[in-house]
C-alpha cells in the first residue's frame, strides 16, 4: 500500500490540474530567466521544469548544462515564485539539485526501466520530503512503473506523482510515443490514491499534436500537465519540434475544457445509472456467449485432437475474420477494433484447443493468450 500526501498539500494554492512547463534543457542563463518570467506571466504554471542533465541516446547530441544550469534555475524559481523542477538520474544528481534548493525532482523513463538506479535515488532521499515525480518506463512495463514507485514510498517519500509521457514503439506513427492510455488507466486502477499527470510533449513529438493529447489526457481524469514550453522553440538544442512558446502555453490552456471527474445532478446520475444498468447486463450476455463458443471451441479440439488435425486452420481463419469485419461494418463498428477483437478470440481458442491436443505434454504450452502474457510479466 502506497502512502502518499496530497497534490494540494504541497503545491500551493492547486484548485485544478496541476501544470508544469519550461524549457527541455537549460541551455544558458538568459534562456532560462527569459522564459521562466513569460511563464509566469501567463498566470496558468505551478512548476517550472528545466533539463539540467540530460539522457541523450547518442553522443554529441546536447546533454545539457549539468551542475551550473542548476543556480540558474533556482534563481528562476526564487524571482517568479514558481517551484522548480529537474530530472535526476543518480545520487549525486539528487545531492547537487537539493543543495542547489530545486523543489521536485523527477526520474526520467530511462531511469524507472533499471530497478537499481530507482533504489539509488531512493537510498539517497531517504530522510528528505522532497516530491518526486515518476515517468513510466521506456517500454510498457506497468510493473516496472508501479516498482519505481513503491521503492521511492518505501524510503518514505510520500509526495509522489506518476507521469505519463508514452513508451518507445517499433511501429511508425505520427506521434513520439504510443500513448498506450490503456496502461495509464490500469496504473490508476491499481494505485488510485497515485496522482497521474501527462507529458504532453514527449507523447506529442510535435507541436500539432500537443492540443489534442493535452485534451484527452484531461478527459481521462489525469490530473495535471508536463508541457515543454521555450521562449525561441526553433532556436532550442534540444527536441525543438515538441516546444511551444509562452504565449502558444497561454492559449493552450485557456482553450482547455476542464471537465468535471463527476456530478451531483440528479438527472445526470439517474440517467446514467440505467444506462450503465443496460450495459451491465448486456456485458453478462456477452460473457454467456462467450463461455458458449469456447464449449464449441473444445469440442473441436476434440475432433482435431481423434483426427490428428493440425491446430491453426488458416482458411477457416481467413474466411472468418473477413466475414466479421464486414459484418462489424454493417454494424458501423470500426474495421481495427473488430479485427482486434477476434484475433484475441480466436487466440485464446488457439490455447484452449492445444491444451486438448498436449494433453499428455507436462511442459508449459507454447500458445499463450495475451491475457496470460500479461499476467506472467507481473510474476
Amino acid at each position: 500500500m502506497i502512502k502518499l500526501i496530497p497534490v494540494q498539500n504541497w503545491v500551493p494554492s492547486l484548485s485544478g490540474p496541476l501544470i508544469i512547463a519550461g524549457p527541455c534543457g537549460a541551455e544558458s542563463y538568459q534562456q532560462i530567466m527569459i522564459t521562466a518570467q513569460l511563464i509566469k506571466a501567463t498566470g496558468k504554471a505551478h512548476i517550472l521544469r528545466a533539463g539540467i542533465w540530460k539522457p541523450r541516446t547518442r553522443p554529441g547530441s546536447f546533454e545539457g548544462k549539468g551542475e551550473q544550469a542548476l543556480s540558474w534555475l533556482a534563481e528562476a524559481g526564487r524571482k517568479t515564485g514558481l517551484l522548480t523542477a529537474v530530472e535526476v538520474g543518480n545520487s549525486y544528481h539528487v545531492e547537487k539539485a537539493l543543495k542547489a534548493g530545486i523543489d521536485v525532482l523527477w526520474l526520467g523513463a530511462r531511469t524507472t526501466v533499471n530497478p537499481f538506479y530507482v533504489q539509488e535515488i531512493a537510498k539517497a532521499l531517504i530522510g528528505t520530503d522532497v516530491p518526486v515525480m515518476v515517468k513510466n518506463p521506456v517500454s510498457p512495463d506497468l510493473q516496472l512503473w508501479i516498482g519505481a514507485l513503491e521503492r521511492l514510498n518505501k524510503a518514505g517519500i510520500g509526495k509522489l506523482l506518476a507521469v505519463h509521457r508514452g513508451f518507445t514503439s517499433l511501429t511508425s506513427s505520427s506521434l513520439r510515443n504510443a500513448p498506450h492510455w490503456e496502461i495509464v488507466i490500469e496504473l490508476k486502477r491499481q494505485l488510485p490514491d497515485v496522482a497521474v499527470i501527462c507529458d504532453v510533449s514527449h507523447i506529442s513529438g510535435k507541436q500539432e499534436f500537443i492540443p489534442a493529447i493535452a485534451q484527452h489526457a484531461l478527459d481521462l481524469d489525469l490530473q495535471g500537465l508536463m508541457i515543454e514550453t521555450h521562449y525561441h522553440p526553433e532556436e532550442a538544442l534540444s527536441d525543438s519540434q515538441q516546444q511551444i512558446t509562452p504565449r502558444q502555453f497561454n492559449e493552450l490552456i485557456e482553450k482547455l475544457n476542464v471537465r468535471k471527474s463527476k456530478s451531483d445532478d440528479i438527472v445526470f446520475k439517474t440517467t446514467i445509472e440505467e444506462l450503465r444498468n443496460h450495459i451491465d447486463s448486456i456485458d453478462h450476455e456477452l460473457l454467456q456467449l462467450l463461455a458458449g463458443r469456447f464449449r464449441l471451441v473444445q469440442r473441436i479440439g476434440e475432433f482435431k485432437n481423434s483426427s490428428n488435425v493440425t491446430l491453426l486452420q488458416l482458411k477457416r481463419w481467413t474466411e472468418m475474420l473477413e466475414d466479421r469485419v464486414k459484418q462489424g461494418k454493417t454494424e458501423e463498428l470500426d474495421e481495427v477494433f473488430v479485427t482486434r477483437l477476434f484475433e484475441f478470440i480466436h487466440n485464446e481458442s488457439l490455447r484452449l484447443q492445444n491444451q486438448i491436443l498436449n494433453s499428455d505434454h507436462d511442459a508449459e504450452q507454447p500458445l499463450l493468450s495475451k491475457y496470460e502474457q500479461q499476467n506472467n510479466s507481473k510474476s
